[in-house]
């Protein structure tokens, strides 16, 4: 299982999210989403560390606190719901539904 790492900086790297969470364990893998137009940060990302000890330890120790000068907010991250492709709904250009 990930972590969600919440309202972080734009100027993180992934190195330096890494050097946090690897104050409480192993990180095996860390993941910062970018915009697909202007390719910056999104300002999440997640975490995946080694054991579920070392994940329970990071959050409690990393939610809420101030990094880069924004407060973190650090959970269990929840698996990814399915949208479809296009996720939009069967709507008319007038915004009623067409069917």
């Amino acid at each position: 299982m990930s972590v969600y790492v919440g309202n972080l900086s734009y100027e993180v790297t992934e190195d330096s999210l890494n050097s946090v969470f690897a104050a409480y364990g192993s990180v095996k893998r860390v993941q910062l989403p970018t915009d697909r137009e202007t390719g910056r940060g999104r300002g999440f990302g997640f975490v995946e560390m080694g054991t579920d000890a070392e994940e329970t330890a990071a959050i409690e120790a990393l939610d809420g606190a101030e990094w880069m000068g924004r407060d973190l907010k650090v959970n269990k991250a929840r698996p990814r719901e399915d949208r479809g492709s296009f996720g939009g709904g069967r709507l008319s250009y007038n915004g009623r539904n067409r069917y």
